[in-house]
């Protein structure tokens, strides 16, 4: 049976911090690709442990997975919600450790995929060069923009915009954000999966211009993250990707003959 072609690339930077509490893995398990993104937070041996645990139970569940389903990913996302919270009984709020979790996986065969979340590291995935789908953020300036207190532009800038509403390793249950049903994808698709770090500084038009733009699921980051160093915030957050190309997104693109002309510049500073 003839299966997709998938290439995956991904990068993660410490930015403007002292060290790197961002974590990502990605593989592939003969027709099955997984990635998977974590951005810690917390805790008295730091973030970074926690986005650790996040990523490897996370994707070691992926790795066994034969075949996918929404509620596997879902209980997957439970069981190691459960498991840090074990290590971490008894610490008061201000010493427990948390991450986001941003999961994708892939049947190359069935030629479908399935992604899962928690937190405000997203999932973006584009379809003939356009962003189609952009997972929404657990966090309390998504829930204003949702109920029209604030417009996206505003949301950029506002004070609390890292304060989530969910993370892996809080206090109580997590309800993760699970793709109900298993998504077709297609020779052309592409995803991209990344910590507030990255996705802070572009709109989807500025990702969507920098894959017009790109030759390669490696070109892609590159280009990002090149504007992100650009940028040069004071206080830049880690930031990671994974990208994730299913055939030859550039070519679908180019034939669409709707990215000609664009560049990237313009595009940072705007809201998602």
């Amino acid at each position: 049976m003839a299966m997709l072609q998938v290439e995956i690339a991904a990068r993660s930077e410490v930015g403007g911090r002292s060290r790197n509490e961002d974590d990502l893995r990605h593989g592939v398990s003969g027709p099955f690709c997984y990635a998977v993104l974590a951005d810690g937070a917390g805790g008295h041996r730091g973030g970074n442990v926690a986005s650790d645990m996040v990523v490897r139970m996370t994707a070691l569940g992926l790795q066994s997975a034969t075949q996918a389903t929404p509620e596997y990913l879902t209980q997957l996302v439970c069981d190691t919600h459960a498991a840090i919270n074990e290590q971490q009984q008894g610490k008061r709020s201000a010493e427990r450790m948390h991450a986001t979790l941003v999961a994708l996986w892939i049947d190359t065969r069935r030629e479908e995929a399935l992604w899962t979340h928690v937190g405000d590291s997203r999932l973006y995935m584009l379809r003939h060069g356009r962003v189609c789908h952009v997972t929404r953020d657990d966090s309390v300036v998504q829930r204003m923009v949702d109920a029209g207190y604030l417009t996206p532009e505003e949301a950029v800038g506002h004070p609390h915009k890292n304060q989530l509403l969910s993370a892996m390793g809080t206090e109580g249950p997590v309800e993760p954000s699970t793709l109900e049903t298993h998504m077709p994808i297609e020779d052309g698709d592409a995803f991209l999966l990344c910590s507030d770090g990255w996705w802070d500084l572009f709109s989807k038009r500025a990702i969507e211009a920098a894959f017009a733009a790109a030759d390669s699921a490696e070109d892609w980051l590159d280009r990002m993250g090149e504007a992100i160093r650009a940028a040069a915030r004071p206080k830049q957050d880690n930031y990671s990707a994974v990208a994730v190309w299913i055939g030859d997104p550039s070519e679908t693109t180019r034939m669409s003959g709707l990215w000609d002309d664009d560049t990237l510049a313009g595009g940072a500073g705007k809201s998602p």
